[in-house]
C-alpha cells in the first residue's frame, strides 16, 4: 500500500506520539476528490475514500482510525473503544494505545493536542464557531480527566483558511468579539465592510490563554494551496458541487 505524504511538528514529536497532517496528495479518489479525500460525509466514491483511509491508518500504524460527525459544536468523546457509527462530537480525547484520532477538515482548523508526561493526547476540530464555543477548551478539560496537565499539554493548530484568504463579514466578527473581546488584533480590514480573520493565530491565542505549556499553527493556507490541501472556501469561489477533506491525525503508540 502507498503511503501518503503528511506534515509533522517537532513539538508533537516524540517516541511514545505518531501523528501528521494529510493533504490531497497520494490517494485513489479522481475528479473533485483527487486523490486522498478522507470524508466519509463526501460525495465521493465510499470505497475510494475507505481506501483512502486505509492508507492514512497505514501510515500512522494505528489499529484504528477513528472521526466523528462534525457538528461546529463542543462535544467530546473520550475514547476507549472503536466504533462503527460515528457520534456526533467535534473532538476526542484518549490515553489508550492504537487510537488514531481524525480529524477533517476543508478550511477550518483542525487542532492536535498532547501531554507527553501523562501520555494522552487529543483532537478538535475548530471552525469559527467551534473556536467561539470553546471546542479546544473542552479538549483540554476532558484530556485532564484524563490525568493530563495544562503546563505539560502542546497544541498545534495544523493546515487551515488563513488571514490573507479569509473574508468575513461585520456580524462573524462581532460574534468573535462577543466571545473574547481581546479578539479584535484578529481582524484586518478587506473590501468595503468586509474584514479579514486570522482563524489560526486566534486558536493559539484562545489556547495560550488557556496555559497551555506550547500552542503553535502551521504556516499553510489550505485555501492557497490548491494543489496539496481541499478548501471548502475555493471550491465554492469556483463552483464547485463538493470537496474533499484533508485529514489531521494523532496517536499514541502502542
Amino acid at each position: 500500500m502507498s503511503q501518503p505524504p503528511f506534515e509533522t511538528v517537532d513539538v508533537l514529536t516524540s517516541p511514545e506520539v505518531a501523528h501528521g497532517f494529510f493533504g490531497r496528495r497520494g490517494g485513489v479518489s479522481i475528479d473533485l476528490y483527487s486523490s486522498l479525500n478522507v470524508g466519509i460525509g463526501s460525495d465521493d466514491d465510499p470505497v475510494s475514500v475507505a481506501a483512502n483511509r486505509a492508507r492514512v491508518k497505514e501510515a500512522m500504524q494505528a489499529d484504528h482510525l477513528l472521526s466523528c460527525y462534525q457538528v461546529h459544536g463542543r462535544t467530546v468523546m473520550t475514547v476507549t473503544e472503536a466504533w462503527d457509527e460515528r457520534p456526533e462530537a467535534d473532538a476526542m480525547v484518549t490515553d489508550k494505545p492504537g487510537f488514531a484520532l481524525c480529524i477533517l477538515t476543508a478550511d477550518c482548523a483542525p487542532v492536535l493536542f498532547a501531554d507527553h508526561i501523562a501520555g494522552v493526547i487529543g483532537a478538535a476540530h475548530a471552525g469559527w464557531r467551534g473556536a467561539i464555543g470553546g471546542v479546544c477548551e473542552a479538549a483540554l478539560d476532558a484530556m485532564e480527566a484524563l490525568g493530563a496537565e495544562r503546563e505539560q499539554i502542546t497544541a498545534v493548530v495544523g493546515p487551515c483558511i488563513h488571514q490573507a484568504s479569509y473574508e468575513v463579514g461585520p456580524d462573524l466578527r462581532e460574534a468573535v468579539l462577543n466571545a473574547s473581546d481581546w479578539a479584535g488584533q484578529h481582524f484586518a480590514p478587506g473590501a468595503g465592510d468586509r474584514l479579514q480573520f486570522n482563524l489560526p493565530h486566534y486558536v493559539v491565542d484562545r489556547l495560550e490563554r488557556a496555559g497551555l505549556r506550547a500552542a503553535a499553527a502551521l504556516s499553510h493556507d489550505t485555501c492557497a494551496m490548491n494543489d496539496i490541501y481541499f478548501s471548502n472556501r475555493r471550491r465554492t469561489h469556483a463552483g464547485e458541487p463538493d470537496y474533499g477533506r484533508n485529514a489531521s491525525v494523532i496517536m499514541l503508540k502502542s
